[in-house]
């Protein structure tokens, strides 16, 4: 962390006009915040941290949920089949893709409303839109008959659940101060990032009985014999979201004090540092969530062949775990040593553990080793989780850094400086959200296309371009943006 970071006073957050002093009741649940300073010591222990954590605590649970919509399909499709839908393999596919590609694309607009309408208003629905893809999968899914144009527009609106991921942490990211965002923003986002595991874990349980006495639709058989219902994977998690976008509406607050609107915001596309740290962040975050994506079918196409105990619905959801509960931990102790070294640490990481998976797979009559590949994934998962903490927490202390330098501490220019920052991190946060979730895509469309070997020693070599940015640009000794 830069020395112009730490010798700042704490005190420098804009302040009410002289002779004003801020409304407490602002600060209740469901009111516009309109004064909030964070970098105010005295603020922070006798308003904002109380503040800031119930945002936080409603935030975790539904950003968790919205995960669990976006990958519901990564789970169902493996059953359609089984029940008589006539789709082919590339249907199939393009069923689990479509979310990745329209999560990604909503990313971008997402990253721009919460300063516009507010965290409050935007959290809320944008939870409750998600009862509406879910409820038209949970019928759409008991009829065989169902177009398949009718199910890629249900998974087309799934992939809202991942949008919800950048004006989530855009959100969040503005109520905290430098030294805790990097843990705010890993615990939102790595407990959020848990909805992966929690839906490839759940799915397969729920299905295999009927809910509220068969109410909600009856079983379908199986070609191989048995039943399953396969409603149940949607109709599960729609209680959950009227609940918690109930609980946003009265429990959060919209934090006007952060408003911005479009046309300042857009000013991150001529900074630097936002498509440097888009492209890290991209081999972090879009690493986790494609590979998350992309495990199930790995295990199915690699391992299962040789020995059918090797079940993708027993081991797939452990990496994604492993990888959402990192990403607090990276946030952690990025906040102690620095973003940079974190980041630049885990793609060392993850570059080695890929290398180990290529070890372990399968090659001529050598039958590989799963345990070993296994093992080599759920390192990787692990460094990709401490990236998607650390990178978090650079990029609001890059543009703190970038916008201070030479100006004179305890002013208004300062102050406006800090404000200036403090926006453009949380656009920054989002966009980089918004091109990594399109990894969501491209990893599972990668190993389709090519040969798994050359794919992972694709993804060694980006992550050696990843290193070689962290470290120019961050982590070296007169690095232009230490952080």
């Amino acid at each position: 962390m830069s020395s112009v970071l730490q010798d700042r006073p704490r005190s420098a957050a804009p302040r009410p006009p002289a002779g004003s002093a801020p409304d407490p009741g602002q600060y209740r649940p469901g009111r516009p915040i309109t004064h909030w300073e964070p970098g105010n010591e005295a603020f922070w222990r006798s308003t904002g941290r109380k503040v800031a954590r119930r945002n936080l605590w409603v935030s975790v649970p539904a950003l968790l949920v919205a995960f669990v919509v976006w990958q519901v399909w990564s789970v169902t499709v493996t059953n359609l089949g089984d029940v008589g839908f006539p789709y082919s393999a590339s249907q199939l596919f393009w069923l689990t893709a479509v979310p990745g590609i329209t999560g990604g694309t909503f990313r971008m607009l997402y990253t721009f409303t919460v300063p516009v309408v507010g965290g409050r208003r935007w959290t809320a629905f944008s939870t409750i839109v998600l009862v509406v893809p879910l409820a038209w999968l949970g019928f759409a899914i008991q009829d065989t008959s169902t177009p398949y144009v009718v199910m890629l527009a249900i998974a087309a609106l799934c992939g809202l659940g991942g949008a919800n991921f950048a004006s989530s942490m855009t959100n969040i990211g503005s109520f905290f101060p430098k030294q805790e965002k990097g843990s705010a923003l890993g615990l939102n986002g790595g407990l959020g990032n848990l909805g992966v595991s929690v839906v490839q874990l759940v799915t397969p349980l729920v299905i295999t009985g009927a809910l509220l006495g068969g109410v909600l639709g009856g079983s379908q058989h199986k070609t191989g014999g048995g039943e399953v219902w396969l409603q149940n994977a949607a109709f599960l998690w729609i209680p959950l979201l009227v609940v918690l976008a109930v609980v946003a509406w009265f429990r959060m607050n919209d934090l006007k004090a952060a408003s911005a609107p479009f046309s300042k915001q857009k000013v991150i596309f001529g900074r630097k540092h936002n498509w440097l740290m888009t492209w890290l962040y991209v081999g972090t975050f879009g690493s986790f969530i494609g590979f998350a994506a992309a495990l199930p079918l790995l295990i199915k196409t690699t391992f299962t062949p040789i020995d059918a105990s090797y079940s993708a619905a027993t081991y797939a959801w452990i990496g994604p775990a492993v990888g959402a509960l990192a990403r607090w931990a990276g946030g952690w102790i990025a906040d102690k040593v620095g973003g940079a070294r974190v980041t630049f640490v885990s793609f060392v990481g993850m570059a080695l553990s890929i290398v180990g998976v290529i070890n372990f797979l399968p090659a001529g009559g050598d039958q590989g080793s799963f345990h070993g590949f296994f093992l080599c994934f759920l390192a990787a998962f692990f460094f990709s989780g401490l990236g998607n903490g650390s990178t978090f927490r650079q990029i609001p202390v890059i543009f703190r850094d970038q916008h201070l330098r030479g100006v004179e501490p305890g002013t208004p220019a300062e102050a406006a400086a800090l404000r200036q920052a403090e926006m453009e991190a949380g656009a920054v946060t989002g966009f980089t959200s918004a091109i990594a979730a399109f990894g969501f895509f491209f990893i599972p469309a990668v190993f389709a296309s090519m040969a798994v070997t050359s794919a992972m020693w694709g993804f060694v070599a980006f992550y050696a371009s990843c290193m070689v940015v962290t470290w120019w640009f961050y982590a070296r000794k007169g690095a232009e943006a230490p952080s």
